[in-house]
């Protein structure tokens, strides 16, 4: 196991030593090459969409399992489930009205179970909730997404009290993870399930991102003409992209502690 891990390691450090520049080219590389293997191995690319909520899901779930088993939910941001839960309320209200598949159904389960994780951080174990970490302003985010989504929203014929709720879940989902990087940054070391959660939210970012980009490779970019016309559907991949890499830095870290065999995730300073 050790032999094994020596070429890793010596991989990790070479990485690590490397400039900015060289580093986020080798990010590039490596997303390029994840996305060439998924429109090779995935068929129908539409399950990538499916499968990020599904993931998403599964981060809920870790969740739950840390606030039901260990009686805690010191290390996570009530601040981010409350945005997670706005942006999927958001979300529903437009999939009712405008479309209503099997996005609608996986979204109703993740909303419902992320209103019980913030019921049990905000009263079942409040006493554990650090909120002196959870210190992001939210209107930092949640007022930018607003005024966003009345300037750029989809150029479609449904009512235009719908399109701007559409861009604004759209550009919220983006950015609703802030908080909870930076109560990680505030602590720098990170419990297990705490780092699960956040893995899974950055894998189902990557798949939701890999969607966007093949079906707009696949359709020849009439994709971009379905969704509208002017700067939404450039906001839209963006939006994609800008919520995969916030989480890019953390995941590497992630990986890089899971193969050293290590259970406490430690952040070095910087990283989110």
């Amino acid at each position: 196991m050790k032999a094994a891990q020596k070429p890793i390691h010596a991989v990790t450090t070479w990485v690590r030593r490397q400039p900015p520049k060289v580093k986020a080219f080798l990010g590039v590389v490596s997303a390029m090459t994840a996305l060439v293997l998924l429109r090779v191995i995935v068929h129908d690319h539409d399950n990538l969409f499916v499968a990020a909520e599904a993931v998403h899901a599964l981060g809920i779930s870790v969740l739950i399992y840390k606030l039901t088993k260990e009686k805690t939910c010191a290390g996570l941001s009530l601040k981010s489930q409350e945005l997670t839960a706005l942006f999927l309320a958001v979300r529903l209200y437009c999939s009712f009205v405008m479309e209503f598949d099997i996005h609608t159904l996986l979204d109703s389960a993740t909303l419902v179970t992320t209103l019980w994780v913030i019921y049990m951080i905000r009263f079942k174990l409040k006493v554990s909730y650090m909120e002196d970490k959870d210190n992001f302003a939210i209107y930092y985010v949640v007022v930018p997404c607003a005024v966003l989504s009345v300037l750029i929203h989809p150029s479609t014929h449904h009512h235009i009290i719908n399109k701007i709720s559409w861009a604004f879940c759209v550009y919220l989902e983006a950015v609703s993870v802030l908080p909870q990087l930076r109560v990680m940054q505030n602590t720098k070391i990170v419990e297990p399930f705490t780092a699960h959660y956040v893995f899974a939210l950055g894998i189902a970012r990557f798949l939701s991102c890999a969607h966007w980009v093949l079906q707009v490779l696949d359709t020849r970019g009439r994709l971009l003409t379905a969704l509208g016309y002017g700067f939404w559907p450039i906001m839209v991949l963006l939006s994609e992209v800008v919520q995969t890499f916030i989480l890019a830095d953390f995941c590497y870290y992630y990986v890089k502690s899971l193969m050293g065999g290590q259970l406490v995730l430690r952040l070095p300073s910087g990283v989110v």
